[in-house]
C-alpha cells in the first residue's frame, strides 16, 4: 500500500509539472496556433446542424464562445515556415525577426525612446531591417529595432453576450498605451450577415464615432449557418480573436484566416487604431490604389492610403496614390480564396510582413471589418460588391475607342485628329478634350475667341455616329468677373467645403484661386445638376471626365494656411508623401457636411462621381457616362477610372496590367491606363505595342500631356496604323462578348479583366502572373511588354487555348511556351470550352451596332463549349430590370450547336446571325445542316477549323447547327 502511495504521489508531482511546463509556455510564447475549433464549455449554445445557435435564454450571458486550444512546436524539428524559434524566456526574448512587430511606427527613434514606451529593442539578426537606404519620406521598412514584447498591455475580454445577428463582447483595459486619448472600454460586435459573408465591429460604445456613410446591406437576423466560426479568447484573458474557414469537404482541416493571437496588441486610441493579425498564405492581392505588381510583396512593405494627385511613377514604394480600396483578397492552400474589407475612409497604412502578417492602421473612425468566404476569387469579388455596389452598366458607345490629348487647342485642331483617324481607317468612337476648351480653365465655360465653337464640333461628331466626352474639374474660380453661375450659384446655395473658421475654403488649381463644392451635401447633387443641364443646354455632351478630385490643391491646405489643431496635426501621420495631411490638397480640418475632412478627405471623388452619375442621368435620360481619377470603395456602381498621369515607358505599359485587375477586384470594371503613355514623348514602337494592349482594356483611351508630341495612331507611320487598325478592329469585333461582360460585372458582380489565377485557382504557377490577363472567362491577352521583342514565353494554363487569328490548337500543360510574336501583332488565345459572341467592325459603334452576329465556338478537349449574348438597346437606363432586353445561350456538343433564348426582350435592330467559326474539328464533314437545311461550310485541315455560312438565322428563335 505504501509503494502505491508513493507511485501515485510521484505520478501527481509529474502531472503538476506537465502543467506548469505548459504554463510557462503560454506565457513566454508569442504567437499562438488554433488547432481544435471547439470548446466543451459552451452553456449559452446549442450545436445544430453545423450552425451556433443561441439558445431559448436570450438573456442569458455567455461565459465563453468558444475556447482557444494551443499547441506548441518546435520550429527546427518541423520546420515550418510559420513558426518561430523560441530562444528564451524573457518577454523580448530574439524570436524569429518576421515576427517583430513595429512599436515604433513614426520614424527612426532609438533605444532610449523604444524602452520608455515599453516596447522592445533588438538589432535585427536577419533579412532586411531598418537601417537600409530610407524611402522618399524617411520612413524605413524592414525588421523593426523596436517591436512590442508579448505582455505588451492591452484589451482584456469582457462578458460576451448574444445578439440577433450573432454575439458581442465587451473590451476592457484599465492602462493607457501610446497615444493619447485612449479608449478604454469597447465592443466587439460579430455578425454573421450570410453564410459566405462575415462583419465584425470594434467600436466605443459610449462615444459616437465617424462611420463610413457607404449604403451597405441591413442585416437584422444572423445567418442559421456559416461557413466560418469567429473564435475569441477566454473571459478576462488577454483579448484576441480568430476567422476560422470552416471544413468544407470531410478531407478538409479547418483553416485559420485571420489570427490576432500573438501578433501585436489592439490599441484604439481617438486618433490612433491599430490592429493587426496573422495570415494563411503569402499570396496576397488588392489595397489599392498602389503602383506595383499583382502579387504583393510581404517583404516589410508599408502600403499607404490618403488620396493625392501624384503621377504613379515612383519606384514601387507603396506610396499614397489616387485611390484608397482598403480591401485584399487571399489565395489559401488548395485553390481557395477569401476576402478582407476595412469599412474606414480615414488616412491610413497597411504594413505586410513575412511571418505572413498584416498590421492596420488608421487615425480616425472605428474597425468595420467584412470577411468573404468565397471560395473561389470570383466568388470573393462578388460577395465584396454585394456590399459596396455591382459595376455600373456603361453605354454600349463607351466600349469604343477614345482618343483624347491635352493640348488640341482649338475646334480645328481636335477635328483634325478625328480627321486623320478616318483617313487612316482607324476606329474611333469617342473625342475628349482637356482644359483646352474652357474659358481661363473655369468650368462649364468654353473659350469660343480661342477655343472655336465647340458646340458646332460636338454636333459635328455626333452626326458621324460619334461622341463627345469633356473633362471638368472640382474646383469653382471665385475670382471670375460676374456673372459667372457656377460660383454665383453654389454660393447662394451655400454649397462649398468651410474652412475651420466657418468660411469658404480657397484653394488653388488651374483656373486660379478656387472654392470646391461640398459632394457630402446633399443640396450639392441640384447644384451640380443645374451647372451639368446650363452647359449641355449649349454643348450636347455625352459623358463627363471629372479629374483633380483627390482633392488636389496647389496650395498646401488653403491660401491662408491651417490652423494649429489636432486634425492638422495628428499625434501620428501615416506615411504619406510631404508628411503631412495638407500636402498637395485641403486642410484637414475644414468642414464638410458629412463630417469633418479629416474623415470624409478620401470620399470626395466618390461623392463627386455620385453627384455627374446623377447629374448626366437627369440631363441626357440615358446611361450615364464618367470617369474618375480619385476612387473610393464603390466607386464602380457610378464610373469607371484610369489610372493617372502615368509615362511613355515599357515599365508604366506593363504595370497597367496589375491596375487594370486590382481595380476590377475593387468592383470598378470600367478602367484603363492612358495609351502610349501620358507624360514623355512616346517612341514609335513603344505606342504600336501599347496600342495593341490598350485595345484589350475594358476602358480604352489615348490620352497625353500638354508640350508633347501627338501620339494619335493615326501621325505614326503605315504599318504603325496597319497594327492598331488591326488590333482595334479585333476589340470592336469582339465587343459583343464584351459587352455581355460588363453585363454579368453589373448584374452579379463579376470581374471583367481578371488575372490569370481566377480561372485556375488550383494552378499555383498563375498566382504571380501579370504579364497576361483574361478577359472573362474565355479570353487570353498576352501583350509584348518589352522592347525590340518578337518573341514570348507564354504560360498556358493546362486545358485546351485556341489562336484567335488563326484557330491553330494548342494543348495547354500548365508550362510556358515560346511563340512568336510578329510587331504587328497581339496574341489572344480562346479557352477551349466557350463560345464567343462577336459582329463585324465598322469605324464607329453606332455603324457596328447594325452587322450580323457571328460566334467563334472553341471546342473543349470533349468536344464541347458553351457562352452567351446580353444585348439591348446600348443606352437606356434599366433594361435588364424592364426586361427590354435579349439573352441568348449558345451550347455545342460533340457535332452540334444549339441556342436556347432566354429572354426576347428587345426586336428593336438587326438580330441576325451569319456565320459560325468553329475550332477543334478534328475530321472534314462531308455535310452541315442548319435547322435541317443543308449550309455552306468551309474546313481548314491545317487548323482543324469549320467556317460555316448561315442563311441569317433570327437569334430570337433556337437553332441547330449539326456537322458529319
Amino acid at each position: 500500500m505504501g509503494n502505491k502511495n508513493v507511485v501515485l504521489a510521484s505520478f501527481i508531482l509529474f502531472l503538476m509539472a506537465v502543467i506548469l511546463a505548459l504554463t510557462y509556455h503560454l506565457c513566454s510564447v508569442p504567437r499562438v496556433q488554433i488547432i481544435i475549433l471547439q470548446a466543451s464549455d459552451l452553456q449559452s449554445f446549442h450545436e445544430e446542424k453545423d450552425a451556433i445557435r443561441p439558445s431559448k435564454d436570450k438573456t442569458e450571458r455567455v461565459p465563453m464562445l468558444q475556447q482557444l486550444y494551443l499547441t506548441f512546436r518546435d520550429n527546427n524539428k518541423k520546420g515550418s515556415k510559420n513558426e518561430q524559434i523560441i530562444q528564451s524566456t524573457s518577454q523580448c526574448s530574439v524570436i524569429d525577426d518576421a515576427h517583430k512587430f513595429d512599436c515604433y511606427p513614426e520614424a527612426l527613434t532609438d533605444k532610449a525612446k523604444c524602452e520608455a514606451r515599453g516596447c522592445c529593442w533588438q538589432i535585427p539578426h536577419s533579412g532586411s531591417f531598418q537601417n537600409q537606404e530610407k524611402n522618399p519620406i524617411n520612413r524605413p521598412m524592414g525588421v523593426p529595432y523596436c517591436y512590442f514584447p508579448t505582455n505588451f498591455p492591452g484589451y482584456k475580454t469582457g462578458l460576451k453576450a448574444i445578439t440577433p445577428t450573432g454575439f458581442s463582447v465587451a473590451l476592457n483595459r484599465n492602462t493607457t498605451a501610446i497615444y493619447p486619448d485612449d479608449v478604454l472600454n469597447l465592443v466587439m460586435d460579430v455578425r454573421y450577415e450570410t453564410d459566405y459573408r462575415l462583419r465584425i465591429r470594434i467600436f466605443d460604445p459610449k462615444n459616437a464615432r465617424y462611420e463610413v456613410p457607404l449604403n451597405t446591406p441591413k442585416v437584422t437576423k444572423a445567418a442559421p449557418t456559416q461557413k466560418y466560426s469567429v473564435v475569441v479568447s477566454k473571459t478576462g484573458d488577454p483579448f484576441n480573436f480568430a476567422v476560422v474557414r470552416k471544413m468544407l469537404t470531410p478531407a478538409d482541416k479547418p483553416a485559420v484566416l485571420f489570427n490576432t493571437s500573438g501578433a501585436a496588441p489592439v490599441i484604439f486610441a481617438d486618433q490612433f487604431i491599430q490592429l493587426s493579425t496573422f495570415l494563411p498564405s503569402k499570396f496576397l492581392y488588392g489595397l489599392g490604389e498602389h503602383r506595383g505588381r499583382l502579387l504583393q510583396s510581404m517583404d516589410w512593405r508599408r502600403l499607404t492610403m490618403w488620396n493625392r494627385d501624384q503621377a504613379p511613377h515612383d519606384p514601387d514604394t507603396g506610396t499614397n496614390l489616387y485611390g484608397h480600396h482598403p480591401f485584399y483578397l487571399m489565395m489559401e492552400d488548395g485553390g481557395r480564396s477569401h476576402g478582407f474589407f476595412l469599412l474606414n475612409s480615414n488616412a491610413k497604412e497597411t504594413v505586410l510582413q513575412p511571418a505572413p502578417a498584416l498590421t492596420w492602421r488608421t487615425i480616425g473612425g472605428i474597425l468595420d471589418m467584412y470577411m468573404f468566404m468565397g471560395p473561389s476569387p470570383g466568388e470573393v469579388v462578388q460577395q465584396y460588391t454585394e456590399v459596396i455596389g455591382h459595376s455600373f452598366m456603361p453605354p454600349y458607345w463607351s466600349l469604343g475607342f477614345h482618343l483624347c490629348k491635352y493640348g488640341y487647342h482649338s475646334v480645328n485642331e481636335t477635328m483634325e485628329v478625328v480627321k486623320r483617324m478616318q483617313e487612316a481607317k482607324i476606329p474611333q468612337d469617342t473625342q475628349w478634350n482637356d482644359i483646352d476648351y474652357m474659358e481661363k480653365y473655369r468650368d462649364f465655360t468654353t473659350g469660343i475667341t480661342k477655343f472655336g465653337n465647340q458646340a458646332a464640333m460636338v454636333d459635328k461628331l455626333h452626326s458621324m455616329g460619334m461622341h463627345y466626352v469633356m473633362i471638368v474639374d472640382p474646383g469653382i474660380s471665385n475670382k471670375s468677373p460676374s456673372p459667372y453661375p457656377p460660383y454665383d450659384v453654389g454660393t447662394k446655395m451655400d454649397i462649398w467645403i468651410k474652412d475651420s473658421t466657418g468660411k469658404p475654403l480657397v484653394g488653388k488649381v488651374w483656373p486660379g484661386n478656387v472654392v470646391f463644392p461640398d459632394f457630402t451635401n446633399p443640396k450639392t447633387t441640384d447644384y451640380w445638376t443645374q451647372m451639368t443641364k446650363a452647359f449641355h443646354d449649349k454643348v450636347k455632351f455625352d459623358g463627363m471626365w471629372i479629374d483633380m478630385n483627390e482633392l488636389s490643391n496647389f496650395f498646401d491646405g488653403s491660401l491662408t494656411g491651417c490652423q494649429e489643431n489636432k486634425y492638422d496635426n495628428p499625434p501620428y501621420v501615416p506615411a504619406v508623401l510631404g508628411d503631412h495631411l495638407k500636402s498637395r490638397t485641403i486642410c484637414a480640418s475644414a468642414q464638410q457636411n458629412a463630417s469633418l475632412t479629416y474623415n470624409v478627405h478620401d470620399l470626395y471623388g466618390l461623392t463627386e462621381t455620385m453627384a455627374t452619375y446623377q447629374a448626366l442621368k437627369t440631363v441626357r435620360g440615358t446611361r450615364p457616362f464618367v470617369i474618375s481619377r480619385s476612387t473610393f470603395a464603390g466607386q464602380g456602381q457610378y464610373g469607371g477610372h484610369w489610372s493617372g498621369d502615368n509615362f511613355a515607358r515599357y515599365e508604366d505599359m506593363a504595370l497597367s496590367i496589375p491596375e487594370m485587375l486590382n481595380m476590377n477586384m475593387f468592383g470598378i470594371s470600367m478602367i484603363g491606363a492612358d495609351i502610349c503613355g501620358f507624360h514623355d514623348d512616346t517612341t514609335e514602337q513603344l505606342c504600336q505595342r501599347w496600342q495593341q494592349l490598350g485595345a484589350f482594356y475594358p476602358f480604352s483611351r489615348n490620352h497625353n500631356d500638354l508640350g508633347k508630341k501627338a501620339q494619335d495612331p493615326a501621325v505614326f507611320s503605315d504599318a504603325m496604323k496597319n497594327s492598331t487598325r488591326k488590333a482595334l478592329t479585333t476589340r470592336y469585333i469582339l465587343l459583343p462578348y464584351l459587352y455581355t461582360l460588363f453585363h454579368k460585372s453589373n448584374a452579379m458582380g463579376e470581374t471583367v479583366a481578371r488575372p490569370l489565377f481566377f480561372e485556375f485557382p488550383h494552378d499555383t504557377n498563375t498566382y504571380s502572373i501579370d504579364d497576361q490577363f483574361m478577359l472573362g472567362s474565355a479570353l487570353m491577352i498576352t501583350p509584348v511588354l518589352t522592347k525590340d521583342t518578337t518573341k514570348l514565353n507564354t504560360y498556358f494554363p493546362a486545358t485546351v487555348w485556341y489562336d484567335f487569328a488563326t484557330g491553330n490548337r494548342i494543348m495547354g500543360n500548365g508550362s510556358r511556351m515560346s511563340v512568336d510574336a510578329p510587331l504587328d501583332a497581339i496574341n489572344l488565345y480562346v479557352r477551349g470550352g466557350n463560345i464567343l459572341p462577336m459582329k463585324a467592325a465598322s469605324m464607329t459603334t453606332t455603324e457596328s451596332r447594325k452587322n450580323n452576329f457571328n460566334l467563334f465556338v472553341a471546342l473543349n478537349g470533349t468536344g464541347q463549349a458553351e457562352g452567351g449574348l446580353f444585348w439591348d438597346d446600348g443606352e437606356t437606363i434599366g433594361t435588364h430590370e424592364s426586361g427590354t432586353f435579349n439573352m441568348i445561350m449558345f451550347m455545342a456538343d460533340k457535332n452540334t450547336v444549339t441556342s436556347g433564348v432566354m429572354k426576347a426582350g428587345y426586336t428593336g435592330e438587326n438580330m441576325k446571325l451569319e456565320f459560325l467559326y468553329i475550332a477543334g474539328v478534328d475530321a472534314q464533314p462531308k455535310t452541315v445542316t442548319v435547322n435541317g437545311g443543308t449550309a455552306q461550310f468551309k474546313y481548314d485541315s491545317n487548323n482543324k477549323t469549320l467556317m460555316v455560312y448561315l442563311p441569317l438565322v433570327d437569334l430570337l428563335k433556337p437553332f441547330t447547327v449539326k456537322w458529319m
